[in-house]
């Protein structure tokens, strides 16, 4: 059974992967996102909680999409060889973060045109250390990962603008 992008990592099956638990003390899984973490505010990352790790993981990636843009999913974040652990704090910059696009290696919030928006924070535990280019995209980032995914997690937040 292929899994699909919006859910799991790409090529791998269910029976694969493992479930990670996310979450986090600002917003609850489908409640709206408070508005510091988006262009409304301060626009840094809220903080994650991550549970249910497997002992094999090496690192952790990151990529935080909104899958209701216009046109395509648009990419806010993208991180990898997060080190391991069961925290990520607000406003991290991460030392290998990927091209968002907004064109920038960093975190981008919440900023939809119109409408609520869901945005998906998915959090993947690897059991490799990536070799990426700073410059690396989307697509890039999940066909590295591919074969190295031991489990995946997502939290859904949504956010309208004021």
């Amino acid at each position: 059974m292929k899994i699909t992008t919006s859910q799991t990592p790409p090529r791998q099956t269910f029976r694969d992967i493992a479930h990670l638990h996310i979450s986090s003390p600002e917003f609850l899984s489908n409640e709206l996102i408070p508005s510091r973490f988006t262009c409304d505010g301060a626009n840094v990352n809220p903080p994650l909680e991550i549970h249910d790790i497997p002992s094999g993981a090496k690192s952790l990636a990151l990529i935080m999409d909104d899958p209701d843009a216009p046109i395509r999913p648009w990419v806010h974040w993208l991180a990898w060889n997060i080190p391991v652990s069961s925290h990520i704090k607000e406003n991290t910059c991460f030392k290998e973060m990927g091209v968002n696009d907004f064109r920038q290696n960093k975190y981008g919030g919440p900023c939809p045109p119109y409408g609520v928006h869901r945005y998906y924070f998915k959090v993947y535990a690897l059991d490799t250390q990536l070799k990426l280019p700073h410059e690396c995209s989307r697509n890039e980032l999940e066909r590295a990962m591919n074969g190295h995914v031991l489990a995946y997690g997502e939290l859904v937040g949504r956010y309208m603008r004021r």
